[in-house]
């Protein structure tokens, strides 16, 4: 134990440095809870749904929970149910056993709904297409607001596509 304290000492630490403050962030932050209360009337509710994508795209919406990101700072989480959900973000091709699934959340989504298809296969069905198995892009099921291009998508890149669905006369200056 006492080598890894003396090892730690003398290496220091060899992380990157945190960000600099954005001024535009702090104002994005007040029009995005402005723009969230106006259309929702609280937080913005999160449902994801994975209609048969690679798992890519969830290691990148999952890294939007980390402190560098602070989705909930922004007031935007995710939920278990699409009942309580005011966006769906949908990654992957729709794979043919996922299409009646979808279609559900969908409508058991309640209005105002908004729906991002995030990830090239969610976009435009990407690698796989439209096959026997693939409905290809999530649009082809149902009605997409904003899509999310990316194999996959960056966390600010998935971020600024729910603000753009949020805000999209703003087109999220962050």
């Amino acid at each position: 134990m006492e080598n890894i304290v003396k090892k730690i000492l003398k290496t220091g630490i060899k992380s990157e440095a945190a960000p600099f403050p954005d001024e535009r962030l702090r104002v994005l932050r007040g029009r995005l809870s402005e723009a969230v209360l106006r259309r929702f009337g609280r937080a913005l509710a999160i449902r994801h749904v994975d209609a048969g994508s690679c798992n890519a795209c969830e290691l990148e919406i999952n890294a939007m929970h980390n402190p560098y990101y602070n989705l909930e700072g922004l007031g935007i989480h995710f939920v278990a149910s699409p009942r309580h959900a005011d966006l769906l973000l949908v990654t992957g091709p729709v794979s043919r056993h996922m299409e009646l699934a979808l279609k559900r959340t969908y409508e058991a989504t309640p209005d105002p709904k908004l729906v991002v298809a995030c990830g090239d296969c969610g976009v435009c069905g990407g690698i796989f297409g439209e096959s026997y198995a693939s409905l290809g892009r999530v649009a082809n099921v149902i009605p997409v607001d904003v899509a999310v291009p990316g194999c996959p998508p960056s966390p600010n890149a998935i971020i600024q596509g729910i603000l753009t669905a949020l805000m999209p006369e703003a087109e999220t200056q962050a």
